[in-house]
């Protein structure tokens, strides 16, 4: 046999070799990504469906509802229509009203929502509120601000140390400015803040006729308040034995820092000296309100609140009123 045929015979098989091994590599290579594809598209179809991997939007932060507080009501403290209307009593007060001071129930009345200025009646709110924030036996520094205060002053000093009891007496007996001033300032510290905690305590009460814009009454533009509203807030004032023993209270003499040593206060409500039975509350007067009153008189267990405004004759309206409730007591 000649070379010639011989020779190209093995390097043909050699190629078929080669290629048949390079296709089996190939098909197998071809089957493990088959099978790797299969397996990672098993493992995350499973992953999907696994609680702990599935991936959600963040959750939303959800503020708990919190029931807001219903405001409550303010306190009813005058109830009922007048119980004696048409009793034929005259008073010359253009609004006036009489109330049973245990039970609120109104008795008689006239205009008893007309607004009308209320001059140093403010001084019943004041001493309700500073009651509750000045400690009877503290001692206060008088502010330079309080030695300035206009018309009606005890005299406070700048810089004085006085007892805070000392102030509530000259505040309800003489009816000092300078008092109203200080006791403002020592409650909330400043008139101001006073001031604001003065209104809110009318609205809380259901005081809907009153605002104040002093502690003293001095100021007449928009200080104003109702026969219904100040026998309302007299009521509530009654509640602080320290306020109930203040206004009844007619004459205190009480020691003072020299040179004073000693001041004598007396209470300007007449009425204190002239009706039997008589134990409050306060006075006012200026030139726009004309005079004013809120009296109250205990007889046979049964106390009485009469409020006058603007009254010519304030002291003979209240006893008119006040004689009519206990007839009728």
């Amino acid at each position: 046999m000649s070379l010639d045929v011989l020779t190209p015979v093995a390097p043909r098989r050699r190629r078929r070799r080669y290629r048949a091994g390079r296709l089996f590599l190939l098909a197998l290579v071809v089957l493990v990504a088959a099978g790797a594809g299969v397996w990672f598209g098993r493992r995350e179809g499973k992953a999907a469906d696994h609680p702990v991997a599935t991936r959600q939007p963040p959750p939303t932060a959800v503020t708990p509802t919190v029931s807001q507080p219903v405001p409550k009501a303010p306190p009813r403290l005058l109830v009922g229509t007048p119980l004696l209307r048409g009793t034929d009593v005259r008073v010359r007060a253009p609004a006036a009203i009489l109330v049973d001071a245990d039970t609120g129930r109104v008795l008689w009345s006239e205009r008893p929502h007309k607004r009308m200025k209320i001059a140093s009646l403010t001084k019943i709110m004041t001493a309700t509120l500073a009651l509750g924030e000045v400690p009877w036996r503290s001692t206060v520094t008088v502010a330079r601000s309080v030695t300035r205060v206009p018309l009606v002053r005890e005299g406070l000093h700048t810089g004085e140390q006085v007892e805070a009891w000392k102030l509530f007496y000259s505040l309800l007996l003489y009816s000092g400015n300078d008092d109203a001033n200080q006791l403002a300032i020592s409650s909330a510290g400043s008139v101001h803040a006073f001031l604001g905690q003065m209104n809110a305590e009318a609205r809380a009460l259901g005081l809907r006729d009153t605002h104040f814009t002093s502690p003293s009454g001095i100021r007449d533009r928009n200080n104003y308040s109702t026969p219904w509203d100040l026998a309302a807030l007299t009521r509530y004032a009654f509640r602080n034995p320290r306020f109930d023993q203040l206004v009844k209270t007619r004459r205190i003499q009480v020691r003072w820092s020299a040179p004073t040593n000693s001041k004598i206060y007396l209470n300007n409500n007449f009425l204190l000296h002239e009706y039997a039975g008589a134990n409050g509350v306060k006075t006012g007067y200026t030139s726009e309100s004309g005079w004013c009153l809120v009296a109250s008189a205990t007889r046979h267990g049964k106390r009485l609140v009469a409020v006058v405004l603007d009254s010519p004759n304030m002291y003979g309206d209240a006893r008119r009123l006040l004689n009519l409730g206990f007839s009728h007591a």
